[in-house]
């Protein structure tokens, strides 16, 4: 006997196309389980139907045939230092792949094994945080790409360092002058237009009564100017100058950031060539959509899945007719 095959069958052939895809449009915005109470369907059956849904979204929306400038990033899916690895193209500002089980260079390579020889040859641009393995993946198979460190990772790392120059002056203090120190740790750490009034008037009052941490939390705040300038030597120029201002300050967290910097230097300065203003910030908010997805899809162990719901939450979803 030959069973014949309609189009208008979803893959399941048990639910029509265009109902599988209502399904995968629900669960856009809902849970899986509020969209099978809805749709008096099991769990099991409302996500595969949003898996079926999805794989036709990225078959229809592929990466593009050339990248220009990619980001990467690390996402933690599991407690216990449980990685893999997002990848987006800036320029569409989408992500395009999620995948590996950790954050090794052998993870990243399976990135562009999936994006093909052709497709690495078009990256000019990278960016991704200060990660050996991220580097040296990248290079390998697109070695002409131009390295950008990401500023929120480089911001991180210095309010690291400005959390550490706390920590040594409460102890470093008499007890009068721990109580201007003492729970202000978010008051120091945030940007000013953040705070309200009575945190602007702790952060004032921190500042006059310790010299050592005014002097750290002014150069945390003027460091981000760097990503201001439009030419590599003017960025190094600025460097210079901020790294010259911690001569005798005894700020040895600084220190080896501003080493860390150095060592890093070309990777940072890279992108205030007038051709590499990419948008610095969508890897972070990327990361947050992904936060907001796993707490959705929670109890959800399928890595495909993820890495689905991820990609095609960025493709503006087809109408149904």
């Amino acid at each position: 006997m030959k069973r014949e095959t309609l189009s208008m069958l979803a893959g399941s052939a048990r639910f029509t196309q265009r109902f599988e895809d209502r399904i995968g449009q629900l669960c856009r915005e809902m849970s899986i389980k509020r969209v099978a109470e809805l749709n008096n369907l099991s769990w099991d059956q409302v996500c595969r139907m949003e898996k079926c849904y999805m794989r036709r979204l990225l078959e229809q929306n592929p990466p593009a045939a050339a990248l220009r400038s990619i980001g990467m990033d690390e996402i933690s899916i599991r407690k216990g230092h449980t990685y893999a690895i997002v990848v987006a193209d800036l320029d569409q500002k989408r992500p395009i792949w999620l995948g590996g089980q950790g954050r090794r260079e052998e993870d990243l390579q399976r990135f562009f094994d999936a994006m093909g020889a052709d497709r690495c040859k078009t990256i000019e641009l990278a960016v991704m945080d200060m990660w050996k393995p991220f580097r040296k993946a990248t290079l390998k198979n697109a070695p002409r790409t131009q390295i950008v460190y990401e500023k929120f990772h480089i911001m991180k790392h210095l309010a690291d360092a400005l959390d550490k120059v706390r920590r040594s002056e409460y102890k470093r203090v008499n007890e009068k002058e721990r109580k201007f120190i003492k729970g202000q740790r978010y008051t120091l750490l945030s940007h000013k237009a953040n705070l309200d009034i009575e945190g602007l008037e702790a952060l004032e009052m921190l500042l006059k009564a310790n010299k050592r941490l005014n002097m750290a939390y002014m150069l945390k705040e003027s460091f981000g100017q760097l990503w201001d300038y439009r030419h590599p030597t003017e960025a190094r120029k600025f460097f210079e100058s901020w790294t010259s201002q911690l001569r005798w300050q005894r700020l040895d967290p600084y220190e080896k950031f501003a080493a860390m910097i150095e060592r890093h230097g070309d990777g940072i300065v890279s992108y205030c060539h007038p051709d590499h203003k990419v948008s610095l910030g969508f890897m972070e908010g990327l990361n947050n959509k992904i936060r907001v997805i796993q707490r959705r899809a929670y109890g959800i162990k399928d890595q495909e899945y993820l890495m689905l719901k991820v990609i095609t939450s960025f493709i503006k979803e087809p109408k149904i007719t």
